[in-house]
C-alpha cells in the first residue's frame, strides 16, 4: 500500500515570491514532486482549510509524511487567504503526533517579534525537522538519507516542478489558481551586501533556470488544465540570464525565447503577468531595457504590473541602506514604464510601474516624509501613471543589516498622516487615471460575499472592485467601473442587468438623476435601449445594459 503524504500550504510572502491565494508558491508543486519521486500518495490542504475544518488536520495526522510550508516577510493585506503565524504552526506541529514532521519556507528566516523578526529554534515549531534553504532540495536530501544540505539545483528543481504539477487540482480555487514561476534564486544586488532590510540575498548570488525547464513547467500546469502564470519568482525579470554583475544589461532576446515558449507551452493562456523590475536596472540601461518590456509588453495579458521597489525618495536613505536606485533613477524608470506600457487594449493599461515605500530605514528623518510627497506629487505633475503605492513599516529580520544596526523607530503620527494623504492626494486621482469610468473587467472571481461583494481578477496587483450586490461566493462575471475609491473601485455587472438591478443599486449607474432613477423603477421591466432612454430622459453608451436575466457562471 502507497504511503501518504500531505502538504500543508501556510502561505508565503517575501520579496521575490507569493503564494497567498489565489496564488500558489513554486515551493509547493516542487516540495509536491519530491514526495512523488519518493512514492508517496501526495496529498494538500491549506491553512484556512484546516481553520475552518479540524478534519484536515485530523487526516494528515494519520498519514507518514507532513510537510508545511509558509513564512511571510514583507507582510501585506490578503483577501484571499490568512497566512500561518507562528500560533498557527507551533499548534499544527504539536498536534501531529504519527507523521514525520517537516517545516520550510521563509518562515525559517525568523517570525515577527516586537517589531523584528528573529529566527527560532527547531522545538519552538514543534516540527521533527527544519527545511533549510531550498524546501524541495531539502526533502530530497533528507528523505535520500543524506541529513541537511544547503545546495540548489534547477536540473532537479525542473524535474520535480514537473512531477508535481498535478498537487494544483487540490487547490480549493482550483482551475482558478494564479501559479507563480521561478526565473531565478537570489539577488545581484547582493554582490555589494543587498539592500539592508531584504531577505533575497539570503539565497545568495543569481542562479537562473534554463527556459527549457520553466516550458516544461507551464505544460505540465497547462495539461492540469491551469492557464494562469506570473513570472514573479525572481528579484529583477529583466536582468533574467543576464549574466554576472550587479546591475546586469538586459537580454532581450532571451526574454522573448522564455515568453513564446510559455504561449507555446499553454495554447489556451488566459492571464500572463510579471512582479518584479529594478528600476535600478532601467536608469542603467534604458535601451535594452525599453526594448525587454517592449517584447514584455507584447507578450504578457493587459492589466499587468512591474513592482518597483523604490523604497524612499530620500537620497540619504537610499545610501544609508545600499537601495538600487536613487529617486531620479526611479523617477526616469517610471517614465519609461509608462511610455513602453501605458497602451491601453480593450480599456486597460498594459504594464505600469507599481512603487513600494518602507519606513523605519537608517538615515529616515521627518524631511524623509517630505521627499516622498513630492515624488508622488512630481508624478501626479507629469501625468505618468502607477497601478499602485504600497506603504509599510520595516520590519527586520535576523541577519540582515536593518536587524544588527539600522533598525529605527518609526514616527507613528508621520506615518499615518502620510499613508492617509497618499490615499486622498494621490491614490484616489491615480485610480481615476488607470481605470477611468466606464472601464470593463472581465473575468472578476467574487472572493467576498455580502451586502456589498468584492472581487478581483486574477493577476499582478489586481484592483479590488465592490459590487452593491449581494453575490454569490466565487461567482465569476464581468463589470463596469462607475465610481472610485482610494484603495478600490466600484463596479456594476456588465452588462447591467437593468430589469433586475436592486432599487438601491440601479442608483449606481453614472449621470442618474434621482428623478430619472424614479422614472426607470416605476416603468421597469425594458424591452431595449431606447425604452430605457426614453424614460430615463437621457442617452446611455450603446454596451451598457443588458435587458435579460444574467446567467452568472461560478466556480
Amino acid at each position: 500500500m502507497t504511503a501518504e503524504a500531505w502538504i500543508i500550504d501556510g502561505y508565503v510572502d517575501e520579496p521575490a515570491c507569493l503564494g497567498v491565494p489565489p496564488y500558489i508558491s513554486p515551493y509547493i508543486r516542487t516540495v509536491a514532486g519530491v514526495l512523488t519521486s519518493h512514492s508517496y500518495a501526495v496529498r494538500y490542504c491549506t491553512i484556512d482549510q484546516i481553520r475552518s475544518d479540524n478534519a484536515w488536520l485530523q487526516a494528515a495526522g494519520k498519514s507518514a509524511l507532513v510537510v508545511m510550508i509558509a513564512g511571510v516577510t514583507v507582510p501585506g493585506k490578503y483577501l484571499g487567504g490568512t497566512p500561518a503565524g507562528y500560533a498557527d504552526i507551533r499548534q499544527i506541529g504539536s498536534s501531529l503526533r504519527e507523521p514525520e514532521t517537516f517545516l520550510g519556507g521563509p518562515i525559517l528566516f525568523g517570525t515577527s517579534s516586537g517589531g523584528g523578526a528573529k529566527a527560532k529554534r527547531q522545538e519552538e515549531f514543534g516540527f521533527d525537522h527544519l527545511l533549510f534553504g531550498s524546501p524541495s532540495q531539502a526533502l530530497d536530501a533528507a528523505l535520500s538519507g543524506y541529513g541537511q544540505i544547503h545546495t540548489h539545483s534547477y536540473t532537479e528543481e525542473d524535474r520535480w516542478a514537473v512531477a508535481g504539477a498535478g498537487i494544483v487540482r487540490e487547490h480549493p480555487l482550483y482551475p482558478y489558481v494564479l501559479c507563480e514561476l521561478e526565473t531565478s534564486h537570489g539577488c545581484s544586488h547582493a554582490e555589494s551586501g543587498g539592500c539592508s532590510f531584504c531577505t533575497e540575498p539570503f539565497y545568495g548570488k543569481p542562479e537562473y533556470r534554463e527556459v527549457s525547464g520553466v516550458v516544461a513547467e507551464v505544460s505540465a500546469l497547462s495539461d492540469q488544465g491551469i492557464h494562469h502564470f506570473r513570472l514573479g519568482r525572481q528579484p529583477d525579470l529583466l536582468t533574467y540570464q543576464a549574466g554576472s554583475g550587479e546591475y546586469p544589461r538586459p537580454r532581450p532576446d532571451v526574454l522573448a525565447e522564455l515568453f513564446d515558449g510559455i504561449h507555446a507551452a499553454c495554447p489556451e493562456l488566459q492571464t500572463l503577468h510579471i512582479d518584479n523590475i529594478n528600476p535600478g536596472t532601467i536608469a542603467r540601461h534604458p535601451e535594452a531595457s525599453r526594448e525587454a518590456l517592449s517584447i514584455i509588453v507584447n507578450s504578457h495579458t493587459s492589466g499587468d504590473v512591474a513592482a518597483f521597489g523604490m523604497e524612499t525618495a530620500d537620497p540619504a536613505v537610499v545610501a544609508a541602506n545600499n537601495l538600487k536606485a536613487d529617486p531620479e533613477q526611479v523617477m526616469d524608470a517610471i517614465r519609461i514604464v509608462n511610455e513602453v506600457g501605458g497602451v491601453r487594449e480593450h480599456g486597460i493599461t498594459h504594464l505600469l510601474p507599481g512603487l513600494n515605500f518602507i519606513y523605519g530605514l537608517a538615515g529616515e528623518t521627518a524631511d524623509t516624509y517630505r521627499l516622498n510627497r513630492e515624488f508622488l506629487d512630481q508624478i501626479i505633475k507629469e501625468h505618468l501613471m502607477v497601478r499602485r503605492v504600497n506603504i509599510r513599516q520595516l520590519m527586520p529580520f535576523e541577519g540582515t543589516r536593518a536587524w544588527e544596526e539600522n533598525h529605527l523607530p518609526v514616527d507613528n503620527r508621520l506615518f499615518h498622516q502620510f499613508k492617509e494623504d497618499v490615499r486622498k492626494r494621490f491614490d484616489l486621482p491615480m485610480l481615476r487615471q488607470v481605470y477611468p469610468a466606464m472601464t470593463v473587467l472581465h473575468q472578476v472571481i467574487i472572493e467576498e460575499s455580502g451586502d456589498t461583494s468584492f472581487g478581483r481578477q486574477l493577476g499582478s496587483y489586481p484592483i479590488l472592485i465592490g459590487v452593491p450586490l449581494k453575490l454569490p461566493l466565487r461567482s465569476i462575471m464581468s463589470v463596469v467601473i462607475v465610481d472610485h475609491g482610494m484603495r478600490s473601485v466600484t463596479g456594476l455587472p456588465w452588462p447591467v442587468p437593468i430589469n433586475e438591478l436592486p432599487a438601491k443599486t440601479v442608483s449606481w449607474i453614472p449621470g442618474l438623476s434621482k428623478q430619472a432613477r424614479i422614472r426607470i423603477l416605476a416603468k421597469r421591466p425594458f424591452a431595449d435601449q431606447v425604452a430605457l432612454e426614453r424614460a430615463a430622459g437621457m442617452l446611455f453608451p450603446s454596451d451598457l445594459f443588458s435587458f435579460r436575466s444574467p446567467a452568472v457562471p461560478s466556480l
